[in-house]
């Protein structure tokens, strides 16, 4: 019976170690994606001048049919980004991708660069900000571990919604694995021990409409973010 309540027990802090683990890597996701949905504003000469000082860790752009750049994005850390507004030109003239090229090949440690559209979202049910990040590949512990919290989502008996109610939250509500990590099946602040299910759960409808309420919120957090770090990185 002893070695039975220590095996619990020590079930029960694993648990929780894993909940904490997978919080902290979600939430330094949120901080670096959201930084990077919020670019400071620059010039072309700024960009070329972090290319040659070795600044530049990422690059995302977009040409157009001209060859001319009509979006540059890059980072020099994975909390200060920033980005061109407008028509991408310096005192020479169009910066075309051809230049972009030739100026990121000057540079012994070449960043990460990549061409693509900028675009607002992941284009289906999944959230946005584990899967994708600009200039590059995706960061992969990010996606790993909003796909282990989903999974023990799956797994688990949520006391305060059904699991229907959290897959909607996980994905359209876009931070639902946060809370979940939070709040199931026990207030990660009250330390690891047993979850005590509720009578009256959210169920999977009122999850469906939660996870709206909870998506349109999600969308000022990257701003939120910007607000934070400008003052600090801008």
């Amino acid at each position: 019976m002893v070695d039975s309540d220590l095996g619990v027990r020590v079930l029960r802090g694993v648990g929780f170690g894993v909940r904490v683990l997978l919080l902290a890597v979600l939430a330094w996701g949120v901080l670096v994606t959201g930084a990077s949905s919020v670019p400071f504003s620059r010039t072309v000469e700024q960009f070329r001048g972090a290319v040659v000082a070795g600044q530049v860790d990422r690059v995302s752009y977009d040409v157009g049919d001209s060859g001319e750049v009509v979006a540059l994005v890059w980072s020099q850390s994975p909390l200060t980004w920033y980005q061109v507004e407008g028509w991408v030109a310096d005192s020479v003239g169009t910066y075309t991708e051809a230049r972009l090229r030739a100026d990121l090949d000057r540079v012994p440690a070449r960043p990460s660069v990549v061409r693509e559209a900028r675009r607002g979202d992941f284009g289906g049910i999944l959230p946005d900000w584990p899967f994708r990040y600009p200039g590059g590949s995706s960061l992969w512990w990010i996606a790993a571990a909003w796909v282990a919290a989903f999974v023990l989502m799956l797994g688990s008996t949520p006391r305060l919604a059904n699991r229907w109610a959290w897959f909607w939250m996980f994905t359209v509500g876009q931070v639902g694995a946060l809370l979940f990590l939070v709040l199931e099946p026990r207030p990660l602040w009250r330390g690891p021990g047993e979850g005590v299910t509720r009578a009256n759960r959210v169920d999977g409808s009122r999850g469906c409409g939660y996870a709206f309420l909870l998506g349109i919120v999600s969308v000022l957090v990257p701003l939120g973010v910007g607000w934070l770090l400008g003052p600090l990185l801008g």
